[in-house]
């Protein structure tokens, strides 16, 4: 007899009633209506390679496919025998169709610094850029690694290595000498692209010092091409290995021809540091990722041609690589960049941007919203944000609260809130609401892409019907999903197709209600067997923000030798607030009963989080634990928030 496991059932337990319909105005002019998704969405499960070949055929191939899809289970190769680039299509393409002269990046640096680059501007740099990777001795098929502060040389970078066929590698500035060494050696990188610093809440964070040690333990590290972003005197220097940029690619010819690549040709690699082990390589290809960002970005997010684009991800993450660089820019998109911090010089850094540069598309995480909310609504309310139309989430689920805030404060109650989960491996957005098309439900991811076949399961593969919480899997494969791991096939096929016979499965709890919506209820390690119920973290940490006190919270389990696993909370109090511990329990009864209430709750300053806002919750379950803090606290945003919360005692 098989024992079910313990995440096979998720309990639901807060239950969210609002619907919040678009506007008259926004759905006549969308770009995909409900009839439109729903003949669209048909025709993509039922002929997938007559909507697929629709949609490639929209952009530029030096070559026609042959198949649309070679599938052999769990390899797949898309646009099999096509060639393209990716390149060409983000720059040459859109200057030949007479957007040359529209701005393809308006940037600012952290400083205040304003750059802008029209799409013919941007194609001599890139080109500049692909001439002095080659003159550098980079060749079709090496790896190039990118260690960047968030300037426009990081995307012509990008944009640089896709058009000479090198894959790249971006490691987020923010990681440590330690991370950034490994990911080059496993990447085996010939060439390091760099900067001498980057700007980070006023201060400049040395990047090129980082490299010159990370260089000592990348035997096969050949140069260092560096940026000068800063001006802070750079310590080391080595002749012949380090190079300027300014030196180098300024004084490149701006002509380059981009070279027709297999549709299947390795477009970059992107580590996820996994909870143990060594970093995953997760390799993306040309052709399939190509399609699935251009079609994600121009239906999502309702592109219109006059659209001021913005996503606020670092190009260190997919979200940067998918939905900053290469998403709008195959859409002939202005996309705003910034470099620095969301609070520097203070917290309405962001809500000046939008009023200055008239931004009227914003996406952003669930934990930048939630950090805003923390300081109330007064300083959006002090800045002109009537040029938003759409706002978008990214990065986890948004708890009810947060989403609610962001489209009362931010939105005004007239932009839709395109909710959004996918992964680094998926390459693009796979369920989400068409912002006029449906209705948004807060907290809910929403339905399916185009071509996304999900379903919720056990671990045996049993089916879950509606209003049951399971395993969240993909039933066939897309365009836009990786490919392998980089030089490690098997741990490829056993990470997402070796759980659930047959279906990608990538650790993500969700349910599904009566409307098709699709609820993440967060990591399937996050969720909690409390009495033998399983409770999704998320859902108690929504009826924590819920209460006026709380503008942010994260719930992990303890080992308990009656429930199994106590509920334990972090949390941060809002701005002019205090905490009442036994209301906060109360407050979780009534919002999801008297199982979820927490049995330790931590009131803290700050939690543990990555530089992208992500929290690091094996941290916390140690600190519930009473155990000593253990594994890779680097890419923290800042460590000292560990020290200081293990010595906070719990109430």
């Amino acid at each position: 007899m098989t024992h079910p496991h313990p995440t096979d059932h998720i309990d639901a337990m807060l239950h969210e009633t609002r619907v919040i319909h678009p506007s008259e105005a926004f759905q006549a002019s969308a770009k995909v209506s409900r009839a439109e998704y729903e003949r669209l969405y048909r025709q993509s499960l039922d002929e997938p390679d007559q909507f697929w070949a629709d949609v490639a055929n929209e952009l530029h191939w030096f070559r026609p496919w042959d198949q649309v899809l070679d599938w052999q289970e769990p390899h797949a190769q898309w646009f099999v025998g096509g060639q393209t680039n990716i390149a060409y299509n983000c720059l040459d393409r859109n200057v030949e169709r007479g957007y040359g002269d529209k701005q393809a990046i308006i940037w600012e640096g952290e400083d205040g610094e304003v750059k802008t680059y029209t799409y013919a501007e941007l194609l001599k740099e890139v080109c500049q850029a692909a001439n002095a990777l080659l003159e550098l001795g980079v060749q079709q098929g090496d790896r190039v690694t990118l260690y960047m502060p968030l300037i426009p040389e990081a995307a012509i970078s990008m944009l640089a290595c896709a058009r000479i066929g090198a894959a790249h590698s971006v490691v987020f500035g923010g990681f440590s000498v330690s991370a950034l060494a490994e990911r080059i050696n496993n990447a085996k990188s010939k060439l390091l692209i760099t900067a001498d610093a980057g700007f980070r809440r006023g201060k400049p964070v040395s990047l090129k010092v980082n490299a010159d040690e990370a260089a000592k333990l990348a035997l096969g590290l050949e140069k260092i091409l560096v940026v000068k972003r800063a001006g802070t005197p750079v310590e080391w220097w080595t002749e012949g290995r380090d190079v300027w940029w300014h030196d180098m690619v300024d004084k490149q010819s701006d002509q380059h021809e981009a070279v027709p690549l297999d549709s299947e040709h390795p477009l970059f690699l992107l580590y996820t540091s996994g909870s143990t082990g060594t970093p995953k390589g997760v390799q993306h290809t040309t052709g399939g990722y190509m399609v699935g960002t251009y079609l994600t970005t121009k239906t999502v997010f309702d592109l219109q041609d006059n659209d001021i684009y913005w996503c606020t991800a670092d190009i260190g993450w997919v979200t940067g690589h998918s939905y900053s660089v290469y998403g709008p820019l195959l859409n002939a998109a202005t996309v705003v960049m910034y470099e620095g911090a969301p609070n520097q010089p203070d917290w309405g850094r962001f809500w000046d941007i939008i009023q200055k540069h008239r931004v009227t598309i914003l996406y952003t995480a669930p934990t930048a919203i939630r950090a805003f909310m923390q300081h109330g609504d007064e300083i959006p309310g002090r800045y002109d944000l009537s040029s938003l139309r759409l706002l978008g989430s990214v990065g986890e689920p948004i708890n009810p609260e947060a989403w609610m805030w962001y489209y009362r404060v931010i939105g005004g109650e007239r932009c839709p809130i395109v909710d959004t989960w996918w992964q680094t491996e998926t390459g693009a957005i796979m369920l989400t609401t068409l912002p006029g098309a449906f209705p948004s439900k807060p907290g809910s991811a929403g339905l399916p892409m185009f071509g996304v076949e999900p379903g919720l399961m056990t671990h045996e593969g049993e089916e879950l019907g509606p209003d049951d919480g399971g395993l969240l899997v993909i039933k066939r494969p897309w365009p836009s999903m990786l490919r392998t791991v980089y030089g490690d096939d098997e741990r490829y096929r056993k990470s997402y197709w070796g759980e659930i016979k047959g279906v990608y499965f990538a650790g993500d709890g969700a349910r599904r209600d009566q409307d098709g919506y699709y609820t993440i209820v967060g990591r399937v390690d996050d969720v909690l067997n409390v009495s033998g119920h399983r409770l999704g973290t998320m859902e108690i940490e929504s009826a924590l923000v819920g209460h006026s006190s709380v503008s942010e919270a994260a719930v992990v389990g303890r080992p308990d030798p009656v429930k199994g696993e106590a509920v334990v909370a972090f949390i941060l109090i809002q701005d002019g607030h205090t905490a009442d511990p036994s209301e906060l329990r109360r407050h979780v009864t009534r919002e999801i009963g008297a199982l979820a209430r927490p049995d330790a709750i931590y009131i803290a300053d700050a939690l543990p989080k990555t530089r992208s806002g992500k929290i690091m919750r094996r941290f916390l379950r140690q600190i519930a634990a009473g155990n000593e803090i253990t594994g890779d606290t680097s890419t923290l945003e800042d460590p000292a928030v560990l020290e200081k919360l293990a010595s906070t005692p719990a109430v």
